[in-house]
């Protein structure tokens, strides 16, 4: 990629209708001040103090929030979130961001799902403490799988692209779920010349007709049942990139769809047929690696929907993670002049 095609890309999507289809969760930030910690008169406990809060969408919001950052002209937001006030936040903030929010169900037998995220400040820096989620903990209904089915083939039509973020991990609770899915590769089937993009924490190997974006521990467990590294079962340095790209391989033909690899620091392999290595673009000091592959994902639907090749939405991931990894407690997103500037900084230490 040149910087003439990069500026190309970015020009056509203001024009661009996409569909994000899955789990939005409300991303909810407290910021403590250790400085003004309080003992609780009736239990004897720290009583912590917030001094501000920030709310974003999360989850399928964060990708959400990162094709309206690129400048994504429309994008329609399809998801069940309960009736509470965390769902009053979910919808205030994407419609802030400019967000199609109107084929959200809300529905009486749903929470929306949180994560809310202490920060406690000390001596002018943040840090994460523990995290409290929100999440449902029973199957989602079969009528509100019927509504995220009709939502979703009512705007097919009008839309240039589908990602689909498939967040939770307990089977058949989130948006998600197996019968979704298989709608969903019936979908693409029926608008193959639309792209569509999975991403899924623990079911990528069971999606099929749509491109993939697994990271190197989901392909090597989607395809070889290793167990999985959030169980603390498996070391990182234990699943190597060479064997992540034989998996990837194997997913290719499964899905019969290109697959966008993530490696990390070793950037993206992208496999349709061959494997074309794209490096990441390195950057240097404090990183926060929350949310970074949603916003890859963001930027290459934003690519292909704009006409770009495989490998050039690869790379226009690469440059949008390089950034929002740089943005240190907050939903990282990148803007069409953030993203030149990196990509020319980038072309200048080559």
């Amino acid at each position: 990629m040149d910087r003439e095609t990069l500026q190309c890309i970015l020009a056509e999507l203001p024009n661009q209708t996409i569909a994000v289809v899955g789990d939005f969760f409300l991303d909810r930030y407290f910021v403590i001040e250790s400085s003004l910690a309080e003992k609780s008169v009736e239990t004897g406990l720290t009583a912590h103090q917030v001094v501000d809060r920030r709310l974003s969408p999360g989850a399928a919001g964060t990708v959400v929030s990162n094709l309206r950052a690129l400048g994504v002209g429309r994008v329609i937001c399809i998801s069940v979130i309960g009736v509470d006030g965390e769902g009053f936040e979910l919808k205030r903030a994407l419609r802030r961001i400019g967000a199609d929010d109107s084929h959200i169900i809300e529905s009486e037998e749903r929470f929306t799902p949180c994560y809310t995220k202490p920060m406690l400040r000390e001596h002018g820096k943040e840090r994460e403490l523990e995290r409290i989620d929100i999440k449902n903990r029973k199957i989602l209904e079969s009528h509100l799988e019927d509504e995220i089915i009709s939502r979703l083939r009512s705007v097919l039509p009008s839309v240039d692209g589908v990602v689909i973020a498939d967040q939770v991990q307990e089977r058949n609770v989130g948006v998600i779920t197996d019968r979704v899915r298989e709608e969903i590769a019936r979908l693409a089937r029926e608008y193959e010349d639309k792209p569509f993009i999975a991403d899924s924490r623990a079911r990528i190997g069971e999606y099929r007709d749509v491109i993939i974006k697994p990271n190197k521990f989901e392909a090597v467990d989607a395809v070889r049942g290793r167990a999985r590294l959030d169980l603390g079962i498996v070391e990182p340095s234990s699943i190597t990139v060479a064997e992540a790209k034989e998996c990837a391989v194997d997913l290719s033909k499964r899905t019969g769809k290109p697959v966008f690899l993530t490696a990390q620091e070793d950037g993206i392999f992208v496999v349709d047929g061959d494997v074309v290595h794209v490096p990441a673009v390195l950057v240097t000091g404090e990183i926060d690696p929350v949310g970074a592959g949603d916003s890859c994902t963001a930027a290459i639907i934003s690519a292909l929907c704009a006409g770009s090749g495989l490998v050039d939405a690869a790379l226009l991931g690469n440059i949008v993670a390089s950034i929002t990894i740089q943005k240190i407690g907050q939903t990282g997103t990148a803007s069409p002049e953030e993203v030149i500037d990196r990509f020319d900084w980038w072309t200048s230490q080559k």
